[in-house]
């Protein structure tokens, strides 16, 4: 790895810079789907719409879709800001249909609670149903945050810089160091974002982990029974 040695500063510098791809557009993603999940949820015909389209939107080739963006907006292809709104559509796709599910997997009679207690449709959405519903969410960015850090790399082919230029740089120049690096490094950080992610679970579901602490001192009482 003598590549690595010396060239170093160019792969941290590589890393931040998909990283600040990377975070904008799961954001928006996650900004975007939930509304849409909860509109789907609320209203099944339009919600059967909205997932086709999430669908169809999820089947366009990226490298494609990188052209078609600058063109419809009116944004410089190799703009940072042509791959984010790309990974941005892509993690809408991915997550609407799992944002759906984890409304719809809420119990109707919390719903019913809720409103008899006097919750209106804005404080139930925020006090009841999004906080129920972050399990579900929080395994549907994992898997958008993953697809999303790999997709980042393509952004490299249409000179968008990346991780994914240490693979098309390491290519045109035969340093398989440079492309080995370039894996790793694009692996390391979808592990710590993934991780980031498991992380922010835990910490906005704090009632879960009393849950398994309480039940697993049930089972501890009744293996010492």
């Amino acid at each position: 790895m003598t590549w690595l040695s010396t060239a170093w500063p160019q792969v941290l510098d590589l890393a931040r810079t998909h990283l600040l791809l990377c975070l904008p557009a799961i954001t928006l993603a996650l900004l975007v789907a939930v509304p849409l999940g909860r509109l789907a949820q609320a209203r099944p015909r339009t919600g059967a719409v909205l997932l086709a389209g999430a669908s169809l939107l999820y089947a366009i080739p990226a490298l494609p879709l990188l052209i078609i963006l600058p063109v419809l907006f009116g944004i410089p292809l190799r703009s940072p800001a042509t791959m984010v709104l790309a990974l941005s559509l892509y993690g809408v796709a991915l997550l609407v249909r799992t944002s759906a599910d984890a409304f719809v997997a809420i119990d109707p009679l919390v719903r019913e609670s809720a409103v008899a207690v006097g919750h209106s449709p804005f404080a139930m959405f925020w006090r009841v149903e999004l906080p129920l519903a972050v399990p579900v969410l929080v395994s549907g960015v994992r898997v958008v945050t993953g697809s999303t850090v790999g997709l980042a790399t393509i952004g490299a082919l249409v000179g968008i810089s990346s991780l994914g230029t240490l693979f098309t740089d390491g290519f045109q120049r035969g340093i398989t160091a440079e492309v080995l690096t370039g894996i790793v490094a694009t692996v390391l950080l979808a592990l710590a974002l993934d991780a980031a992610c498991v992380l922010a679970g835990r910490a906005l579901t704090p009632w879960a982990r009393a849950d398994s602490t309480q039940r697993s001192t049930l089972t501890l009482q009744d293996m010492a029974a």
